[in-house]
């Protein structure tokens, strides 16, 4: 098992830039879904298990963090690191990166949740995924979480305020 996971190199493509010239916010979530749907698949979850089994995960939390600009013609590789995981959730941060160089263009932190098709509804993982799981968060416990794990977004009450008059 790798810890993490890495993708593959995907090149940012001339059509998904914006009018500031550079990868559009968009497509940042693009290449972390190509990212976590191959770094899943081994691990028994993804488009195949669903069809045959009829449980899958969806996002119910996603925060990302821009740090970088991208820009056409870029290689970038996203670095998946699964956190914890309980009965029906999986915690997992990705670090998009420019293999190159090793610049972090940005890092998201997501909670998905394990789902029945049939109902829509939260369901427990298979006790043989959960032990798949456990093993992965097990060999992923070691490395370091970027800075960026477990942020709020917002400013801080007072911080912007301007002065009575």
């Amino acid at each position: 098992m790798t810890a993490p996971f890495t993708s593959p190199a995907m090149e940012v493509l001339a059509e998904w830039t914006d009018y500031n010239g550079h990868l559009n916010m968009a497509w940042y979530h693009v290449l972390f879904d190509r990212a976590i749907e191959q770094a899943l698949q081994p691990l028994g979850m993804g488009a195949q298990v669903a069809a045959e089994t009829g449980s899958s995960y969806f996002t119910v939390q996603a925060q990302v963090h821009y740090l970088r600009e991208l820009h056409a013609g870029d290689l970038v590789v996203v670095d998946t690191q699964l956190i914890a995981h309980d009965d029906k959730r999986l915690h997992y941060v990705q670090t998009l990166r420019r293999p190159a160089d090793g610049t972090v263009a940005a890092v998201t932190e997501n909670l998905v949740v394990h789902v029945d098709l049939a109902t829509r509804r939260a369901a427990p993982f298979a006790p043989a995924l959960r032990e798949r799981l456990a093993a992965a968060v097990a060999a992923h416990a070691a490395l370091e979480l970027p800075k960026q794990v477990g942020r709020r977004v917002g400013l801080r009450r007072g911080a912007a305020e301007p002065a009575a008059q």
